[in-house]
């Protein structure tokens, strides 16, 4: 079995934490409250958990890049967010950065690109 080492997992966290971020502004297009984006992370795969969550959400709400709501009509009143017109235009931004990254990666993976000579 594969087992990842304290540096390796220290490299994918600091990988991962960015796409949490453009991951959240795309889901929260359709407004949702923390727990339930919790699960639909996980089921895209962007394993996260609560404590990295919840300050980020309200970091992003202090930011301008979402908006929240309460919705009281339930037994338990639960905070919705939803990417507000700054955050979706951020997510675009990052959306686009990504993908350009994403080329760059895959070309210097290929044989012989990113080799010096």
């Amino acid at each position: 079995m594969w087992q990842v080492s304290e540096i390796e997992s220290g490299h994918l966290q600091e990988l991962r934490r960015g796409t949490v971020v453009l991951a959240c502004l795309l889901l929260l297009r359709e407004p949702d409250y923390g727990y339930a984006l919790l699960e639909r992370l996980a089921a895209a795969g962007i394993a996260t958990d609560g404590n990295t969550l919840y300050p980020l959400l309200r970091r992003l709400e202090k930011q301008g890049l979402l908006a929240s709501d309460w919705n009281t009509d339930d037994a338990r009143p639960r905070k919705f967010y939803r990417t507000s017109a700054e955050g979706a235009v951020l997510a675009a931004q990052l959306l686009e950065d990504w993908s350009a990254l994403t080329r760059a990666l895959h070309e210097l993976d290929r044989p012989g690109k990113g080799d010096r000579r």
